[in-house]
Formats: structure tokens, sequence, C-alpha cells
């Protein structure tokens, strides 16, 4: 009598071998364990590439508007808790930290609490001395080159108007001096403008509207591991000239406050949108600003 082994009988079922290896099927992940994963990505991506952030107020005009979104690197200045969502206490001590460069738009934590995301320019590096004179801003004694230019024309929207009603003004712009309407008609603010040149070379500009306290003060030595920021809008910007309060300045920024470096712009709403009116989403949209880069 003759065995055979490794086939199969189709008829009876008999159990047999197959002609070459089994293949297992492969599980999918449940949607927990793939909200987990997708959790841990956005984590990682977050606390180590990049993270967005928005712009809710006026002090980096004419560079950012109210309504901006844009992504900061989390790579530049190196990584603490601060990186972290939340503040998570997961990073002890600063670590690949490097020193920011004048000039740079940068995102921190500001003082005193470290509880909100501020973001402004850094001016002055750990060394440094700052004074301002009758709104011109002197380094180490000398004078930075400060350029008239054209007015900055700054289109009405709503998410001015909606800033002036919170912050208890009548008008969208920082004073009815500066309201104005352009060749269609439609109200504009019109602020005086200025390009500032560094050291270093790099320019921007800035917004210098009238005399205020802030336009003349002492002069501000750096400490070591801190950096001083100014905001572009330099009559309406609580920076690093007013003494680290809630609701006041920052004073000197400790680097290990420093989030990231402003990289890219993502996104830019004039406010408008309705999350009812789904097309409004993209009428709201100010398309010339989204990749323009820092």
């Amino acid at each position: 009598m003759k065995f055979r082994f490794g086939t199969k009988n189709a008829k009876s079922g008999d159990t047999a071998a197959a002609d070459g290896p089994v293949k297992k099927e492969k599980k999918e992940d449940s949607f927990p364990v793939f909200l987990i994963k997708l959790a841990v990505v956005v984590f990682i991506f977050r606390s180590f590439i990049f993270s967005p952030f928005s712009i809710p107020s006026e002090s980096m005009l004419p560079r950012l508007l109210i309504g901006d979104y844009l992504l900061a690197a989390k790579w530049s200045y190196g990584y603490n808790r601060y990186s972290l969502p939340f503040s998570l206490p997961l990073i002890p001590d600063r670590i690949f930290a490097s020193t920011p460069e004048r000039g740079d738009i940068a995102v921190f934590k500001a003082p005193p609490t470290a509880e909100l995301d501020y973001i402004k320019r850094v001016i002055g590096l750990p060394g440094d001395q700052i004074r301002m004179m009758d709104g011109e801003l002197f380094i180490n004694g000398d004078a930075v080159p400060k350029r008239r230019i054209d007015d900055f024309v700054l289109p009405v929207t709503q998410n001015m108007i909606d800033a002036a009603i919170q912050g208890g003004r009548l008008s969208p712009c920082t004073g009815t001096q500066f309201e104005d309407r352009d060749g269609e008609g439609a109200a504009v603010c019109r602020y005086p403008r200025y390009v500032e040149t560094l050291p270093e070379g790099v320019s921007y500009e800035v917004l210098d509207l009238t005399t205020t306290p802030q336009d003349t003060t002492r002069t501000f030595t750096v400490p070591e591991g801190h950096v001083f920021m100014m905001g572009d809008n330099r009559d309406n910007s609580e920076d690093s000239r007013f003494p680290a309060e809630v609701g006041g300045g920052v004073g000197m920024v400790p680097m290990e406050n420093l989030v990231g470096k402003a990289q890219i712009m993502m996104w830019s709403t004039d406010g408008s949108s309705s999350w009812l009116l789904p097309w409004t989403w993209f009428t709201a949209a100010r398309w010339d600003r989204l990749g323009k880069t820092f």
C-alpha cells in the first residue's frame, strides 16, 4: 500500500500541505491604534520639526498681520521642555542649543509666566548694549541706519475691527489720524514706514507712528543667556523695552524660552470667514501671503 503525503484531495477534503509557503494576511490596525500612531507622529513633528503659530496682534506690522498662520522651525535654537506640546518636562536641559542671529523673527514663551507664545524680532544678543533715542535704535553705541520709505497701506479687515473692539478702540487703525481711503474708496490704515539695517546687513521694515515713551529708553545690557526682543511696530509692541510682568512687557528673554524661528507662511485670513459658510474659507484667504518665507 502506498501513502502520499503533502497532497489534498478536493473531493474528500483531506488535509494536505500547500504547494508553496503559507502567506499570512496582514492584520489591519484598529481605529484606536491608528489614532495613537497618528498622535505620536504629530507629537514628534510639532516637537522637533515644525510647529504652527497664529498672529493675534499688530505688534509685528508690517511683516506680520493679524490672521497670519506660520510654521516655526523647532531645530533652530535647540530643544527643551518648551519645545514640547504643553511644555511637558521631558527634556530637562536645553540640548543642541544655538544662539539666534540679530534680525531673526523668533517665537518664545513670554516671561514672566512662560505660558503664552510671543513672536518678536531678535535685536540684542548677550553682552550687547541696546538703547532707543528719539525713535532711533542704537546697538553698542552705534545708531542703526533708519530710512524713510513709502507709507504702509493696510486694508481694514474684520480681524482689525475685532481687535479694535477687544482693545476698546474706536478705530480699526491705531488712531483715527491714520484712517484713509484707497483709490476705490475702501477703508485703509496708512502708517509711516521705515527700513532699518542691522550691523550684519540684515534689513527689515518697521513702523514708527508717533512719539511715545518707549521711543527713548535707558541703556539695556543684555545678560548672558538672554536676548533682547522688539516688535517691528515700535509704538505698539510690549517687548524687552518693558519689564517682564503679566499683561505687560517681557524684559530680557532667556534663550531657554525660545521655541522656534519663523520659517514660512502657511495660511492667512482676513477674518471674514464663517464656519457655517464653507465658501467663505476661500474668499477670506489672503492668497498672496501664502508661502512667504522669513
